[in-house]
Parts: structure tokens; sequence; C-alpha cells
């Protein structure tokens, strides 16, 4: 049905301040760069999808990830997305090849220097500072971020 949400994971792979980023080929965020993850499939949780997306884009096998927070992102179009965020702190590799995209390592001083979506900064702090999250964001018609409020704190971050 048109505008339900979607369900998906957040995959944030770093080393110290160092992400692992996805420069994405196609729709969401066509090139722009992203965490790796995705939907998550019928009948499977959002840990052990979090697991199976890391395994597929980045190919490596991590032990554990932790639950970092949410991100709800409304729009009055087809971008519609309940994102659960995790994170695991992994060594810094040679990235695969991934036909989701180009992964490359980016340290978080210069994640404003090149194009990610607009939540994506704010999940970057929030992961650094080990600080708790449940983002609202709320986009126009043409996907422009009108506001983003952190809900356990009610605080407007964008």
């Amino acid at each position: 049905m048109e505008g339900l949400k979607k369900v998906a994971v957040i995959c944030v792979l770093r080393q110290g301040s160092k992400f692992l980023l996805l420069k994405r080929f196609k729709e969401p965020n066509k090139d722009t760069y992203v965490p790796v993850g995705g939907k998550v499939d019928a009948y499977e949780n959002p840990y052990d999808a979090a697991l199976r997306e890391v395994r597929e884009e980045a190919g490596i096998v991590v032990p554990a990830m932790r639950l970092c927070g949410t991100l709800v992102e409304t729009s009055p179009v087809k971008y519609n997305w309940m994102s659960f965020v995790y994170e695991a702190e992994i060594e810094i590799f040679t990235p695969p090849l991934c036909n989701e995209g180009i992964l490359e390592w980016h340290d978080f001083q210069y994640i404003e220097s090149f194009p990610t979506p607009k939540t994506d900064f704010f999940i970057y702090q929030y992961l650094l500072e080990k600080r708790p999250f449940a983002f609202n964001a709320v986009y126009d018609q043409n996907l422009h971020l009108l506001s983003m409020i952190e809900e356990f704190s009610q605080t407007q971050v964008v």
C-alpha cells in the first residue's frame, strides 16, 4: 500500500572515526555515500538482516552488531522508511567489489565534504559520542529534509 513504511537496517561499520561507506549506484540515495544496509526480508528480524547485509555488501562476517538507534523517515511521496541502525567496530580492510556501489573508508572529519544524506551526519555523530538516538525525519514532496528531531531528548537537530 502506498505510503507504508519499509523496514530496513543501516549497518555502520567503523574503525574509530573512520567509516566504511558505499557510494550507491541506484536509488534511493544514488551517488551519495551511505553505510551498507538494506530492507529486512519477510520473516527476518532486523539483527539477522544487519548481519546478512554486511556479509552481502561488504563481504565480511562480523561476530556481533550493536543496536544504536532508529531513523524514521516520512515523506508525502514513496520515500518512507523505518530503519534500525546497527554498528560494528571492525579492523580496516580493503573493501571488495560490491554490486550496490563502491565501498570506501572515510574519516568523520571529512564527511560533510562529499555527498551523504543529511540524516547520516547526525547518526555518525551520535555513534561517536556513544549516545542512543531515535531520529524522526520529515521530508517535503521533493525529498528535501524539512526537520529532524531526536525523540529521546526532544531535540531538533535539523
